[in-house]
């Protein structure tokens, strides 16, 4: 097997990820290309990984039942959304005192 890309889709778990990795194949009847999702679970040795990462894997040898890739790159880091802080709560009208 040869390394794939992929996008981070769930890192809930404790030093693993599952990468979401999409491939174009040429439709011979429909003469098209058309996508294809596959999702593979694999070992994140550091909790590095955060969802919405684009992480390069490498085959491994089986770790569990479902791991056998392995997270060596993490290529683009997701950009995580952090709301602005309110520096001065009481001049906030409140709801009441707002126009329609």
């Amino acid at each position: 097997m040869k390394s794939v890309v992929g996008m981070v889709v769930s890192n809930k778990m404790q030093k693993s990820v599952v990468v979401a990795v999409d491939r174009l194949f040429h439709h011979k009847l429909y003469k098209r290309y058309a996508k294809r999702t596959s999702k593979f679970m694999a070992h994140d040795e550091y909790n590095e990984c955060n969802i919405g990462d684009q992480v390069k894997l490498d085959p491994s040898r089986p770790l569990s039942k479902h791991k056998h890739w392995v997270v060596t790159e993490i290529l683009r880091r997701a950009k995580i959304y952090t709301p602005p802080l309110v520096k001065n709560p009481s001049s906030l009208e409140p709801v009441e005192n707002r126009p329609p």
